[in-house]
């Protein structure tokens, strides 16, 4: 039987992802680069490579750099508990500013909780709850959006509208400003609450033979208000965007 399942490419990371079919146990390898754009100051556009690896089964998955096991798992309801690592990240002698040069560093981390999805005729909802396990911004993300599948021969396409919450401790750790590095860099201190980010995604996958396939992903983020009063920051919107290529076992 068919399942619907979402392949990470390792640039998007926990939340937006390529939509493919695949059979249960059925492994999928790849590679590609994928491109990040940050909202701080004069800083360094991003270059990664991507593994996309995606592997499904009833009771346990893996896509990209995230895996999870099934609570619940069938034709229209899949709830399961996730894990996935967060590749966000600041460091200060990426920006050319001599301001955030002085600031101190904020790492990537392990997040984890809960991620469900629900299918319907007219598209699937996606959400994902989790959280910091690694006591680095100790700070939660809830992430929600609606997706629609069109498939066309051998092109899946894969539209979507969705918005993500950040707690507080999560904008803070990310573009806060404490006292102590308004200070040393004569950035003003800057405490944020928690924000809502709203976004747009677009997917596609195009199959070239039984096994091999090209895929694309990118996603436009509008930032919240929390994040663009931020004094590291002088963009309102980031953008994510990744490609390569699949082999399906």
């Amino acid at each position: 039987m068919k399942s619907i399942n979402l392949l990470a490419t390792g640039l998007l990371f926990a939340t937006a992802a390529t939509v493919a079919h695949a059979e249960d146990s059925k492994l999928t390898l790849g590679a590609g680069v994928g491109v990040i754009g940050h909202p701080y100051k004069q800083y360094h556009t991003d270059y990664y490579p991507v593994p996309a690896i995606d592997f499904e089964s009833h009771n346990f998955w893996l896509h990209g750099l995230g895996a999870g096991y099934y609570l619940w798992n069938d034709q229209a309801d899949k709830l399961s508990i996730t894990a996935y690592w967060s590749p966000l990240y600041f460091k200060p002698g990426d920006s050319d500013n001599h301001q955030l040069r002085k600031l101190d560093r904020r790492q990537s981390t392990m997040m984890a909780g809960l991620s469900y999805l629900h299918f319907t005729q007219y598209g699937f909802l996606r959400t994902t709850l989790a959280g910091d396990t690694l006591d680095k911004s100790n700070g939660m993300v809830w992430d929600m959006a609606w997706l629609y599948r069109y498939t066309n021969g051998g092109l899946t396409l894969t539209p979507g509208i969705g918005v993500q919450w950040n707690s507080d401790n999560q904008n803070q750790y990310y573009y806060g400003v404490s006292k102590n590095e308004s200070g040393k860099s004569g950035l003003r201190s800057y405490d944020p609450d928690n924000g809502w980010n709203p976004y747009v995604e677009l997917s596609l996958n195009y199959k070239l033979t039984d096994a091999w396939s090209v895929y694309g992903v990118g996603r436009y983020t509008r930032l919240s208000d929390e994040v663009t009063d931020s004094p590291m920051v002088d963009k309102t919107w980031t953008g994510l965007f990744s490609t390569g290529i699949t082999y399906s076992f």
